[in-house]
Order: structure tokens, then sequence, then C-alpha cells
């Protein structure tokens, strides 16, 4: 690649011909204060519409501002991004874009968290010189996951970047023109019409809230306040390596024990780990996998743990829905072991027994939602909280995590295997299903259990494992774009595998559309990978058919892994949907 001489704030950096200025004064620590742009480099995807203007610069010899993020490099370019001009410009900028904005910042779900006010706090605004009309729009709040309130969309066109280029999903885009313009569905139909995953990733990228989660935070108070409930609560596994960020920890601390002390001062009557959900969930994967294996079934063998990834091949590969495996995900298991088997172990009525899920996704609200997830009508998972959310119920009860100490989950539901916890990383549930698989298939002991292959953020891995003399061939995919390509190769025949997971979010479930808002920065992403693989490294077990609960579980209860009781229990099936 050529590279090219450019001078920024007379500072020389030679830079790969095709850098944009903004690339260039990054590697040069200069900041350029940026609204539209996002670069998340491990997703290969960079917003840069410059619909914003925010980043504007001089180039000298040219006449008219420049956008930092869409202008590209050449040779002996000179670039200043301080003058005077240029800031006044992002300032007029800025207060046009405020002055059709809703004035509600304290009371709006994204204060303190929200790059439009923070912005505007680092320029010196501190009047709006435009008051016009002001564009409005009714709240679209029809799904059971995420809220669009276009009132605050500044059209920064993050989200239909991350709909449309790294999701293939293809829901949000711009309609109508001028002042109308907003972002929204073909033909502007509610959320839960059209083909969305509910994924949360236009969540997670959104600069302001103009795409918030659905708050369930009302519903899980009220029912701790009920005294004919018995409220317990999971947890999952991403959660411990991202709820620490919101309390001021660094991204990856894991605060376990925190947590599981945290929600017993909430009030729950019993503090759970999907964890353990997730060990019963690879002894029925591994066993159906098993099981198509030696009796020539169906494979690949596709996981079914993202419910944004299950409703987008029900939309987008309905012919296929034969492949993935028919177990529901781990928090959908442990509701349904909840409310039957604990139930009946503890004396208590199932009706009774209300099931709060702490997740790191807004898909889990959809999923626990779906009538195919309950049990004569009642639902396997009652509500859906998301790490955000849950953040916010210990600051509404002034908890405040970092101060307090571990304690242990509580049992016979609590305890898990280090294969549960990597659950929360790309590549893990795969990784943990190979660990028990290999050994019910070779009858011999896996000693290293690691399969560094499986894991990284690389958009789709590939591995080989000899189980039997036979080469099992495995993938990995994270981000719908990847999993498009790689269904799509299934389907063409061009690509060929035993199994198969796919995980919805960047870096799995670490990166799930409900966990603290990274804003970009894929460092935070790989620091919460790194805490799910120490945890995995620190414990005592680390295969799922060796916990020694999910083995009483079975003996007492449930009888043979994928046996009739298990299947009629943890097992769903798909629904062919439409595709628009």
């Amino acid at each position: 690649m050529a590279m090219v001489n450019v001078t920024i704030n007379d500072n020389q950096i030679a830079v790969e011909e095709g850098s944009t200025i903004l690339e260039a004064a990054k590697a040069l620590n200069i900041r350029i204060p940026t609204l539209c742009h996002l670069d998340l480099h491990n997703l290969k995807m960079v917003n840069e519409v410059a619909s914003c203007r925010i980043c504007v610069v001089e180039v000298a010899g040219r006449r008219n501002l420049a956008p930092a993020c869409a202008t590209p490099v050449f040779e002996g370019m000179q670039v200043t991004t301080n003058t005077l001009r240029c800031i006044k410009a992002r300032r007029r900028v800025l207060e046009l874009l405020l002055s059709n904005h809703p004035k509600d910042c304290l009371i709006c779900e994204k204060n303190q968290d929200c790059e439009l006010q923070s912005l505007a706090a680092e320029l010196n605004v501190r009047e709006i010189k435009n008051q016009g009309e002001m564009s409005k729009h009714p709240r679209d709040t029809s799904s059971k996951s995420i809220v669009r309130n276009m009132d605050k969309c500044i059209l920064c066109r993050r989200c239909e970047t991350m709909c449309n280029k790294v999701q293939t999903v293809n829901v949000l885009s711009a309609i109508h023109r001028g002042f109308n313009t907003v972002m929204a569905p073909s033909m502007n139909l509610p959320m839960h019409e059209t083909t969305c995953t509910f994924c949360g990733q236009c969540v997670a990228v959104c600069p302001t809230a103009a795409l918030t989660e659905v708050n369930n935070v009302p519903k899980v108070w009220d029912a701790l306040y009920n005294e004919k409930k018995f409220v317990m609560v999971q947890t999952a596994p991403a959660v411990r390596v991202a709820l620490g960020e919101e309390f001021g920890a660094e991204p990856g601390t894991l605060v376990t024990g925190k947590m599981a002390a945290a929600l017993r001062r909430l009030g729950f009557n019993a503090v759970f780990d999907t964890d353990f959900a997730a060990d019963l969930t690879i002894m029925e994967e591994a066993a159906e996998f098993a099981h198509r294996l030696q009796h020539g079934g169906k494979l690949p063998i596709l996981t079914s743990c993202c419910p944004a990834w299950v409703k987008f091949f029900e939309h987008q590969f309905s012919d296929m829905l034969d492949i993935p495996s028919t177990c529901k995900s781990p928090h959908e298991m442990f509701g349904v072991i909840a409310k039957t088997y604990y139930a009946e172990k503890m004396g208590l009525d199932p009706e009774n027994i209300y099931v709060v899920s702490v997740m790191p996704c807004l898909a889990k609200k959809y999923e626990a939602a779906r009538p195919e997830l309950t049990q004569d009508e009642a639902p396997d998972v009652d509500t859906v909280i998301t790490t955000r959310e849950l953040a916010q119920m210990l600051k509404e009860a002034n908890i405040d995590l970092m101060t307090l100490e571990d304690e242990e989950f509580d049992n016979p539901l609590g305890e898990s295997s280090g294969a549960g916890v990597i659950f929360g990383a790309t590549g893990g549930v795969i990784e943990a299903a190979l660990r028990t698989a290999y050994e019910w298939l070779t009858n011999e002991t896996l000693e290293k259990v690691d399969f560094y292959d499986l894991r990284g953020f690389e958009g789709i891995k590939e591995a080989t494992v000899n189980i039997n003399g036979a080469d099992i061939k495995i993938a990995v995919a994270h981000g719908l774009g990847n999993a498009r390509r790689l269904l799509e190769d299934i389907r063409d025949g061009k690509a060929d595998y035993h199994a198969i997971e796919i995980m919805a979010c960047p870096g799995g479930c670490i990166g799930g559309g409900g966990q603290p808002y990274h804003h970009g920065d894929m460092e935070i992403l790989r620091k919460r990978m790194e805490g799910i693989y120490t945890e995995d490294k620190n414990k005592v077990i680390r295969k799922s058919h060796e916990n020694p609960y999910i083995k009483k579980l079975y003996e007492e209860y449930l009888g043979e892994p994928y046996g009739e009781k298990a299947h009629k229990l943890l097992h769903t099936h798909y629904v062919k949907r439409r595709k628009m």
C-alpha cells in the first residue's frame, strides 16, 4: 500500500493512501470531535456518511471546510483542526441539531450517557439560538424489546449502517425527505411487524435516545414487593464482565460474587446463575449432536441459544428450519426447571414463582414472550431486564456494587462449570459442547479443554477436531452479516460443516444490545472476553457433564439427556416467518 505524507496542526505523518483525515489525526493522537462517525475495526465497519458535519477541518487550498471522517488524504495535504472557523462551524451545526431536539435531558433514558449531550458540553453550547418548528413523530412501542423515539433522532445513520451493512437485516433506513426525513422501517411499519431480530445493535450504537430498550424495571419492582410471589433471578454469563463498568470498574472486571450479593440486597428470594442452565443446554445440545452424528441426522447442527439469530433464520432461511438445534436457550431452560423441578423440590406453587432473567440482550425480552416458550400458557421466564437495567435498579436502591463482599449463588440451580460461563463469548457455546461431546463419543477424558481456534473476534472462524478418527468440522460466526454468508454458502453447497455456532452480536453476548454502552470502543469488548475466559480458567469444574447438580437433576427428574421428558421440557420448535 502506497504511503502519503500529511501535516496536521504542524505535525507530520505518513499514512496509507486512502486513509481519511480523521484516521491520520488519530494516529497523531489529535482528537477531532465526531458524532455520526462510528469505527468498529473488528467488524470491518465504518459509518462515514458525514451527515452531522461536526468533524469539519480546514484543508489548505480549499475554500470549504472538509468533514474529517470522509475526506481522504493526499500527498502534501496540510490540515488544521482547531481554527476559530472550525470551532464556530461545529458549534453552529450542534446548535441547529439541538434546536430540533427535545429538551428533556433530566428524564431522558440516555441522560449522562448521550453523545449529543456530551458534545454540547465539550463545545460549550449554552443556548439554543434558533427556535423554529420541531419535528414530531409518534413513539413506536410496539415490540417487546426496542422503543423508537424519532423526535430524538439526529439522522447520524449509525443504526442504518449497523442494521444493513453489519447485520444485513435491512429494517432501518431513511424515509421521506427534507425536514420530514426519519430513520424507520419500510412504509414506517411498527417494529414488531418487520423482520427486525431485536438484536439491539442499533440501540448499542445510537448516540442519543432515539433507540432504547423497553424498560422492564417497574415490573421487577412490582414483583419484588408482591408478598404472594416467590421471585427468583438468574444472571447470564456476560453480565458479570460488564456490570462493573456501570460502577466505575474497568471493562472485563469480574463481579460475579458482588453481583450475587447485590441481587440479594434487592430482595430476590433466590439468586441463581444462568451458567447452570448453560451446562444443562450443553447436555441437551451435545446429546442432540451425538444423536444426529451417529444416526445419520441432519447436519450441520446449528446452536440455538441466541434469540436474535433464531428470529433471523426464521425470516431469512425458513427453508432450513430443520438444521438448528431444537434446544431452548439457557435462560428459558432455567425458567422451565425453576417452575417444575425446583418448585417440586422446595414445595412451591409454580403459579407463585416469578422468574427474572438478567441478560446482556434485548432480544431475550422478545424471546420470553414467544408462545412456544410456555408451559400450560404460563411463560418459562416472566420478565427480562438488561445489564443496564440491573445497574439502574441497584443505583435506585443506593447499592454500590463495588463495595460489597463476594457471595455465592444459591443451589441447586447456582452451581456451574467453566463451560457454562464461556457461553458469553463468541465461540464459547460450541467449545463447551465439544468438551462434552468429545468425551461422550470417545469414552476418553479430554485433557486439553481449551479450543483456542474457536476464540477471538474474526467474523467467521473454522476448526477441525478429530473424534474417533473422524474429522469434525466446526464453524463459528458472530454478527448476522457473517451468519448470512455462512448460511448462504451452506445452502449453495459451498461449505460443509458438522456443527456451527452463531451469535447475533459482535463478540457474542459480551457485545449484546443490553450491555453498558461501549461507544464503538472494541477494546472494551476484548477485555470483557478476557474476563469470561479468566472465570472459566479459574473454575474447578470445566465440563458441563461433570457439574454435580446437573447430574442430580437428570437422576432425580429428567432421566436421560435428549430423552422424552427432557425433550418435552427443554426443546422447542421454530416458525416460518415472512421475508420482507
